[in-house]
């Protein structure tokens, strides 16, 4: 699992991290295998069952000194007690140790600890969170003033103008964090803003033995964040109001976050070099659910094959034990897209984000000797406007034409290949070349050309169009112009290229993306010169929702995080705010479905007022881990109470989520949802049903009545297909709708399966 932003604007490399498990769980005598190395582990034990810290950690020592001899060994093995939100350790052990101490009664299980790698100005307007209106989600809880954001991720630089708090009223009294002074950073760097920062770096030094060099690796041992993701993902979410942030000229406007007076608590767990260690990550979660945060923000995600959510999954578990406390857990969907079975994150607890493009675009203008101008894309040029010059073809020339001089003053037009790379790039430069055009496929980032003159990016079409003017004019010439934004129409949203893709490979009737948000050019704060850079990424998309969470907990405050989830499905947009489809790149492009983008792009406007939730609690999180298959004795060690699955074992189709996902239809089956008025007493709705291809869809009743007696009723959805051969999925919908007022809207998601490959 890892941060998961695609591009900075100075290349930075960022993080996607991987979770490795413990597979086989074998009986092996300890003295055998004496001289094994150790490694690093993390030990769950479920929901703690005292609720004085001091005895969960001695629980800790007695149940790792019983395996090592004595608590010295322990107090020596043992690298953090998981002691607040939950209970477990991590520890140095051998795999014959691990392996014995995952037997222990007390152990739900026992994982290996992983490397995990890391995943504006605008924003807010397109989504519709305007500051200024007399009304909605930003007015009416002082842009989210009561509320605390925690952000895991690379730290925090506090000097940032996006974190002044200008105009802030005291801490909430509610909070129990702290800063933590270190490295370049003081404690007193903090102010209402930014009210916690913290580092966790114990995992990472084990894994290393000690010697782990953080000025090495051109870090601080300390809270500050030397990559800029941290930094970035807390001012997009909660960044203050910055007026005239730009990336060298580009994108200017007033900066902010989703919640601009929301609190900052940094949990800084990743490191340069693209170091997150799991052990680490689960501190911080856990310090985080100490503290008092209201929503956790994680821009980490995972890759194919994902982690079990009970059996394996480190992250999941401390996910599970943050919303059973009442904290919202807002991740990042990852960046394998446009794959399909790619998306990460996803357990039905997260809120798990996928990225969309927005109406600003930053378009590089290139005018070819027959003044006919085309635009480059996804490349930023800043700099001096290279004037028309003889425009050559990168094919045509041998590395001693470059030698000779043949390139030197002019513009060089390739095809991205093997054979051109950035090195080639380089090489062209120091031969004289005052630019380069480049055709590749798009891929949805915003950076700057990487040879340092002046260069764009076209896609294969236009490249073709260049090509054939080259290659028809007796003297090409071309001119680059530096890189202008465009905001508004023709600009449509899209799903990123990148935005990692449903179905739900772990369980694929659960839907998964949930919501989608922009995330391709978000301009935020960073730790350079420039103070605003640009990335990309999934891990983008992630705080613009953790800041409209924020919003709805300080609006909302005795709602679910499943009751915020559903408000931000159910109320999402499937058109852009122009009125278009949202379409998601790919191979080919086509118009978005749930697989690409949840229940549609956010609707900040709407999602306070919903009408109905489709609530979840835990029972409902019990029928669900009843329904993936996972043991008694693990679900009970999860709780914290002995706990038995019925018999028969319920359906996944009726676990009450903001959607209905059917991968396996042969026959008529029904499903059931219930839903809470969070509306006006005595609403009606009515269902408005828009089935898939092929399939048959019965609701029962097709009216609900909420009375003065009633808060929740249970509907039914009978299921069937008429298709007679397997198919791929069909998309549709279920509304219900008061007149209009509201609109309850969940997607339908149903693949015909006469032959079922799964026996």
């Amino acid at each position: 699992m890892g941060l998961s932003s695609l591009t900075v604007s100075n290349n930075r490399k960022h993080i996607v991290v991987v979770f490795i498990s413990l597979v086989f769980i074998l009986k092996i005598s300890l003295i055998s295998c004496a001289n094994q190395e150790s490694q690093i582990y993390t030990v769950h034990l479920g929901k703690r069952q005292h609720n004085d810290p001091k005895l969960v950690t001695d629980s800790h020592h007695d149940i790792l000194g019983s395996l090592l001899g004595s608590k010295e060994a322990s107090r020596e093995s043992m690298i953090y007690s998981y002691r607040h939100g939950f209970s477990g350790f991590s520890a140095k052990l051998t795999s014959a140790q691990a392996r014995e101490l995952s037997e222990n009664p007390h152990v739900v299980h026992l994982t290996r600890s992983k490397n995990m790698k890391l995943t504006t100005t605008r924003v807010s307007d397109y989504v519709g969170l305007t500051s200024t209106a007399p009304t909605g989600l930003v007015h009416d809880t002082d842009m989210g003033s009561d509320t605390i954001i925690g952000i895991v991720d690379s730290g925090i630089w506090p000097g940032s103008k996006s974190f002044n708090d200008n105009g802030l009223g005291p801490i909430p009294a509610r909070w129990k964090g702290q800063c933590v002074s270190g490295e370049g950073f003081n404690a007193s760097m903090c102010n209402r803003k930014v009210i916690g920062a913290t580092y966790y770096a114990k995992g990472i030094a084990r894994k290393y033995k000690g010697a782990f060099n953080a000025a090495e690796r051109d870090e601080a041992m300390s809270p500050l964040d030397k990559i800029g993701h941290g930094t970035h993902c807390a001012s997009t979410a909660a960044g203050s109001f910055v007026q005239n942030a730009n990336f060298l000229g580009l994108g200017q406007g007033t900066a902010r976050g989703s919640a601009p007076r929301a609190r900052v608590a940094a949990y800084k767990v990743c490191w340069n070099n693209e170091e997150c260690f799991t052990p680490d990550i689960l501190k911080a979660m856990d310090h985080a659910m100490r503290d008092g945060v209201d929503v956790l923000s994680l821009s980490l995600g995972s890759e194919i094959p994902l982690d079990f959510e009970v059996d394996r999954s480190d992250f999941a578990i401390a996910a599970f034990h943050a919303v059973m406390k009442g904290i919202t857990v807002v991740c990042a969907g990852g960046n394998d897209g446009p794959e399909t079975q790619t998306i990460s994150n996803v357990a039905p607890w997260i809120i798990t984000v996928a990225a969309t493009t927005m109406d600003r675009e930053f378009f590089t203008p290139i005018t070819l000797g027959n003044n006919v101008t085309v635009l480059g894309q996804e490349g930023l040029y800043i700099g001096e406007e290279v004037g028309f010059t003889d425009l050559i073809y990168f094919d045509d020339l041998t590395k001693a034409d470059f030698e000779a001089g043949k390139a030197k003053g002019k513009i060089l037009f390739t095809f991205l290949t093997d054979r051109f790379t950035d090195q080639m790039a380089e090489f062209a430069k120091s031969k004289g070349v005052v630019g380069i055009i480049i055709a590749t496929k798009p891929i949805d980032l915003i950076e700057p050309g990487t040879a340092g003159i002046a260069s764009a990016r076209v896609d294969y079409e236009i490249g073709m169009d260049i090509l054939l003017y080259l290659q028809t004019a007796k003297f090409p010439k071309a001119k680059i112009s530096p890189t202008k934004t465009f905001v508004g129409r023709p600009s449509a949203t899209k799903v990123a290229r990148f935005s990692s893709r449903g179905p739900n490979s772990i369980s694929p009737a659960i839907l998964k993306p949930d919501i989608a948000a922009p995330g391709v050019g978000i301009l935020a704060a960073v730790p350079t010169g420039a103070g605003y850079e640009f990335m990309s990424g999934t891990s983008m998309a992630t705080p613009v929702v953790t800041g409209i969470v924020a919003l709805l907990k300080q609006k909302r405050p005795d709602w679910s995080p499943a009751a915020i989830r559903s408000a931000l499905v159910t109320t999402a947009f499937q058109t852009d705010p122009s009125g278009e489809p949202i379409a998601a790149e790919g191979s080919p492009r086509k118009i978005a479905d749930p697989f690409d983008y949840g229940g549609g792009l956010v609707n900040p406007g709407k999602v306070a007022d919903p009408g109905l939730v489709y609530d979840m609690g835990h029972d409902e999180y019990v029928h669900y881990l009843c329904s993936a298959g996972y043991e008694d004795i693990s679900i009970s060690k999860l709780l914290g109470k002995v706990y038995t699955c019925p018999s028969p074992t319920p359906s996944m189709l009726d676990v009450n989520l903001p959607s209905i996902t059917i991968p396996y239809l042969s026959q008529e089956i029904t499903i059931t949802r219930t839903v809470t008025n969070v509306g006006p007493v005595g609403s009606v709705y009515k269902a408005v049903i828009e089935p898939p291809l092929g399939i048959n869809l019965q609701v029962s009743p097709k009216t609900l009545e909420f009375g003065p007696n009633t808060k929740k009723i249970t509907f039914t959805v009978k299921v069937s297909t008429t298709h007679r051969v397997n198919t791929d999925y069909h998309f549709g919908s279920l509304t219900w709708t008061d007149n209009g007022v509201h609109n309850v809207r969940i997607p339908l998601s149903v693949r015909t399966r006469v032959l079922n490959f799964k026996i």
